[in-house]
């Protein structure tokens, strides 16, 4: 049996050994090359004093590239029991640095189980990756997390970073930015993982702000952009109409035209839209 540098198999033979094909099911696109898996664990910064959560780590490439990279701890949450064995192993290797978390990470409560300072490294799940980032901005600030290091398909990860103006920038826009520095680090060719995807990844760097961007109820704010960005082509006096508050009241309170549409609102105009409808209410 041939060994990879930290001494443990290669990725493909611990795939075939253990049956872990990747399933479309779960959003499974493994990432193999353990030169890329480094990469994303070196762009986090240094974990030598950190708690790391992983979501959806398969067969352990990630997990073994943060353990290798000196992380003090990784809590890796996996839903498909056939990893178990392939996760049991790394753990060995690594005694007392890694616990395998069997459950679905939209409902493990990871940051109960996580020391301080604690920060997110994954390679996301494609079908669950989104609904993840929100919930970790939806975290009272400042967050339990320092840091979110995520992979996504780069539609999303061009969708966090958008500024104002452009066809990307919308609803999780405005939520990563508000309270957080958001950008992209590098991008990740379909031919890196296994199956390879029909579309490019890419590793987004997610920082949180010393203060907000501007003050904001997170709830109203939600509001604001899901009705703004719900029906995105029309004037804001439009989209704004299902708010229960008549939209010029709002687009006054807040200084704004009411022939503005959403994509051209900076976050502080969001923000200033959220309050005058908790004013109004």
């Amino acid at each position: 049996m041939t060994t990879a540098p930290d001494g443990l198999p290669p990725l493909r033979e611990v795939i075939a050994r253990h049956g872990i094909a990747a399933k479309k099911g779960l959003g499974q696109n493994f990432l193999l090359d353990l030169n890329l898996t480094g990469r994303i664990a070196r762009a986090a910064g240094d974990l030598s004093a950190t708690d790391v959560l992983e979501v959806g780590p398969g067969p352990g490439g990630l997990t073994r590239a943060l353990l290798a990279a000196g992380a003090r701890r990784v809590v890796a949450v996996e839903r498909d029991p056939r990893c178990r064995e392939a996760l049991a192993e790394i753990a060995a290797r690594w005694p007392g640095r890694l616990e395998a978390v069997e459950g679905d990470a939209l409902e493990v409560d990871a940051a109960a189980l996580l020391g301080r300072p604690a920060a997110v490294v994954a390679n996301l799940p494609y079908n669950v990756g989104t609904a993840l980032l929100v919930g970790w901005l939806r975290a009272p600030f400042p967050p339990w997390w320092s840091r979110l290091t995520l992979m996504f398909q780069r539609e999303v990860a061009e969708r966090i970073v958008a500024a104002p103006g452009s066809g990307a920038y919308g609803r999780l826009s405005v939520l990563a930015q508000w309270r957080c520095e958001a950008r992209i680090l590098f991008d990740v060719p379909p031919q890196a993982f296994s199956p390879p995807p029909k579309v490019t990844s890419s590793v987004v760097s997610i920082a949180p702000l010393d203060a907000p961007r501007a003050q904001a109820d997170l709830a109203l704010l939600e509001e604001v952009t899901a009705a703004a960005f719900g029906q995105r082509r029309k004037m804001l006096r439009q989209a704004l109409k299902g708010l229960g508050v008549a939209p010029e009241t709002l687009l006054d309170a807040a200084g704004i035209e009411p022939t503005r549409r959403a994509e051209t609102l900076p976050v502080e105009a969001f923000c200033a839209l959220a309050r005058a409808l908790a004013q109004a209410r």
